[in-house]
């Protein structure tokens, strides 16, 4: 079973058990036939790449999929429990297609592939579009084709092969001893975290690092302020310097500075951006079209260069690749970095805080200060009934208050503010930025917005 509601703009992603489910193992088997072929494992070297987070439905989705891949003759390199980006470093490592089973940030009736091409290159939209009209055809052919080749199965750990990666790219040598709270809302970075943090000479705090696809104490996503709750009181109740929270397939990281704040995204993406770019002075960094103004006055202020994608990992990871650009970061937490394939690791991403915080005697918010000049919203996610009608509204509403385009959803930029309204890639929601230079301005246009979008 695949029902079409599982094919989101980036990737796979839809209800995998119960009653409502959108696939299960037979629409996974049909997906792996379709995958091999729409992204060419056999002339990729022959091999792909597999990885899954702990998600209860995914051992058998995984093994189903593996199966349909191997039934085309391509062979299947199982690195078994992985975060995602685990499996990004897989296939550059290896040089392979990949395929990671996760649903990320969604609760857990959910699951997903996260596909990419060989050395973590991401799959065009043309090629996501064809393997849904591959994998629906072979799930209505009776009888099914014949396979044409028997691949075979092998498993690798590459966990220690990783975290060695990650080590290898920041210099955390002379730092001072931090005390940090890693929150892995019992997601993979309860895997991963205690190999690449575990040789450090940090004092760590865990919280619920037991994997469990249930997510019995917090939704495994930290967009949602209520998410960071427990991470915050662990910072201020331990004195603790900063915390680490990672969402369900530990791709993002979320920073929470020693007073309990949340350091903005755009805010750690200005501070390692600045940093690669005394590294290699003149290069070029990439951001999405919501990312805070920031970013773009401290890259201009240290020579850089700005790239701007549309919201979404295979959309920044594209770009970063064209422009050869050595950093990107998104609103949502998402880091990328030239030297791990141009692909996203929130668990890099802390490892750059660490070292430039562990260099310094002040505390996080002193260091990130500079760093975060305007006001934000944070993402405000509605459910509406007609998103085309509802833009519209917004829109309609702003003529003539400010200049109003459609790079990725509703833009509307004033001398000092923009709003930006979207449709998500992965939810039935619009998602709602705001920021302005003085909160008083932002707090208006976000109140404004919610009441058109809302009908309040």
């Amino acid at each position: 079973m695949l029902k079409q509601e599982i094919f989101k703009a980036n990737d796979i992603r839809g209800l995998a058990g119960g009653a409502d489910a959108q696939w299960d193992t037979d629409g996974a088997f049909a997906l792996g036939v379709a995958f091999a072929d729409v992204v060419d494992v056999a002339g990729s070297g022959g091999s792909f790449v597999l990885g899954r987070d702990m998600r209860e439905s995914g051992v058998a989705l995984s093994e189903a999929f593996a199966r349909g891949a191997m039934s085309r003759g391509v062979n299947c390199v199982d690195i078994g429990l992985a975060s995602t980006d685990e499996l990004w470093f897989a296939s550059g490592i290896l040089q392979v297609p990949g395929a990671m089973f996760t649903a990320s940030h969604n609760p857990a009736s959910y699951n997903g592939i996260k596909f990419c091409l060989a050395e973590a290159r991401p799959i065009t939209p043309k090629m996501l579009v064809e393997i849904a009209r591959q994998a629906y055809a072979y799930e209505a052919a009776d009888p099914k084709p014949a396979p044409t080749g028997h691949g075979q199965l092998r498993n690798q750990d590459l966990l220690e092969s990783y975290a060695k990666h990650l080590h290898a790219l920041v210099d955390l040598s002379g730092i001072r001893r931090l005390k940090v709270v890693v929150d892995a809302g019992n997601g993979m970075a309860g895997h991963t975290v205690p190999e690449v943090l575990g040789s450090l000479d940090l004092e760590l705090i865990e919280l619920f690092f037991e994997l469990d696809g249930s997510f019995p104490n917090h939704q495994p996503n930290p967009l949602e302020p209520r998410n960071l709750r427990d991470a915050q009181a662990a910072v201020r109740e331990h004195n603790a310097d900063l915390a680490l929270v990672f969402d369900g397939d530990a791709d993002r990281c979320f920073i929470i500075d020693e007073t309990g704040a949340v350091v903005s995204p755009s805010a750690i993406t200005a501070l390692i951006a600045d940093q690669e770019l005394q590294r290699e002075p003149g290069g070029t960094i990439v951001i999405n079209t919501i990312t805070s103004r920031t970013v773009a006055e401290v890259v201009a202020d240290a020579g850089g260069r700005l790239a701007t994608s549309k919201v979404g990992h295979t959309y920044v990871k594209a770009l970063m690749a064209e422009e050869n650009a050595i950093f990107g970061g998104e609103h949502s937490a998402h880091y990328y970095f030239r030297d791990f394939w141009s692909a996203d690791t929130g668990m890099l991403a802390g490892l750059h805080v660490l070292a430039l915080l562990g260099r310094v005697e002040g505390p996080l918010s002193e260091l990130v200060r500079s760093y975060d000049r305007y006001a934000a919203s944070g993402e405000l996610n509605s459910t509406v009934a007609d998103a085309k009608v509802v833009t519209e509204r917004v829109a309609a509403a702003f003529a003539g208050r400010g200049e109003i385009d459609y790079p990725d959803g509703l833009m509307i930029t004033g001398d000092s503010w923009w709003v930006n309204l979207r449709p998500s890639n992965t939810e039935p929601l619009l998602r709602l930025n705001v920021e302005a230079k003085e909160p008083s301005t932002m707090e208006a246009l976000r109140d404004e917005v919610l009441a058109l979008v809302r009908g309040n």
